[in-house]
């Protein structure tokens, strides 16, 4: 049986020890060791990682009372010296604990239980019963949670028998009959987990809550703790300098300043869909005097696919016939047809489309298509237009 020593003190760093197990599995070498205080995976919380006689950890795993580590390669000393990622555990510590009291805060304020913790590498979250949050309880939620962490108040674990447990008053009662591990923080909560906590809410730092979504029925609360949070603070006053920098506005008139920009954006956009507009007639008449039968083909060097689309109705609407456009900028071909029956635009594309590695399709009346180049879209072009000059 390994001896638990993140039980024992979830501070322990370095130790001493000896292998006592080794075992070949299809992933890779287990050992395990007479005292250990690698923290396996459990309870939504990473395992820790580190070094085994001067060889890394992969992976920590439970299986009984015995806690099994992967290493990188085989050891030969039986003696060893361990060290964690203190790094690693540490936050994990804060966002273990800081779960804890975001969970406790958002139950006591928005009677929300947690249904579910994850701490992944970029962020940690919790999955809550309801529905929907609101900004202002979100709000109210995080600076209580932060109130918490403020008043430093203490965090300790201890082993009771399920008599004693049924006699607190514990956030769950636990599916365990024996073993059972408390964890109390001190005036919030009695909590049973294994995990790895902070010895008082000081150290989890700060909480910020990064956004919350639905999620069947549920809220998922997005968080950091510690320094997590305070490398995402320091990312979004960079983000947050160089916008104000780019626009010479101060951070307060930022959102007046992009409101007034998309404004300009959007006056600017329709004024240029006028003269869009403009050409297209003027262009339209060329087209149509240039055309040869009822077949208008042009190629154009770095017209958008949107721009042929909305050119191409606009001769199909006023006058029958086929149009045929190929962009180069965009390998792009749009094929449209007014008053002509036997060419249906959608049914030609599907059927001729794949000869060119060409995606696309359509109604009778227009389809378009992408190519993975400007040489098959041409092709293809070429072969429509030989197509429609034989019909």
């Amino acid at each position: 049986m390994t001896h638990k020593l993140y039980y024992d003190s979830a501070y322990t760093r370095e130790w001493h020890t000896r292998i006592t197990g080794k075992m070949d599995k299809e992933d890779g070498l287990y050992v395990t060791l007479a005292e250990t205080a690698f923290y396996p995976h459990g309870g939504g919380q990473p395992c820790d990682l580190g070094q085994i006689g001067g060889v890394d950890v992969l992976d920590v795993i439970s299986e009984g009372d015995e806690v099994w580590h992967k290493v990188e390669r085989a050891l030969e000393q039986e003696e060893v010296d361990c060290r964690i990622d203190w790094e690693r555990r540490f936050d994990h510590m804060q966002h273990h604990t800081g779960q804890h009291l975001l969970s406790a805060v958002t139950l006591k304020l928005a009677d929300a239980m947690t249904l579910s913790f994850h701490l992944g590498t970029d962020y940690a979250t919790i999955d809550v019963d309801s529905a929907e949050l609101g900004t202002e309880q979100i709000a109210a939620i995080e600076l209580e949670a932060n109130t918490q962490i403020y008043r430093n108040a203490r965090i300790a674990a201890s082993w009771v028998t399920a008599e004693e447990a049924a006699r607190l008053p514990l956030v769950k009662q636990p599916s365990v009959t024996e073993n059972i591990r408390i964890v109390e923080m001190e005036g919030v909560e009695y909590n049973a987990c294994g995990g790895t906590h902070v010895a008082s809410t000081g150290e989890i730092g700060i909480i910020k809550i990064l956004k919350t979504e639905r999620v069947k029925g549920s809220t998922r609360i997005y968080f950091k703790c510690g320094f997590r949070a305070l490398e995402e603070f320091g990312a979004v006053q960079r983000v947050t300098q160089a916008i104000s920098a780019k626009l010479k506005t101060g951070r307060d008139e930022l959102l007046e300043r992009l409101d007034k920009l998309e404004a300009e954006q959007k006056q600017l956009q329709a004024e240029i869909s006028a003269v869009k507009a403009a050409n297209d007639t003027y262009f339209a008449q060329e087209l149509l005097a240039q055309r040869q039968g009822l077949i208008i083909a042009q190629v154009f060097e770095d017209k958008s696919v949107k721009d042929m689309q909305s050119l191409a109705t606009k001769l199909t609407a006023e006058h029958e016939g086929i149009v045929l456009f190929v962009s180069r900028s965009e390998a792009k071909v749009v094929l449209a047809q007014k008053g002509q029956p036997h060419w249906a635009c959608g049914a030609f594309f599907k059927g001729n489309l794949g000869a060119y590695q060409g995606k696309g399709g359509g109604s009778d009346s227009i389809a378009q298509a992408g190519f993975p180049s400007v040489d098959e879209a041409l092709a293809f072009f070429e072969f429509t237009r030989d197509q429609l000059g034989h019909h």
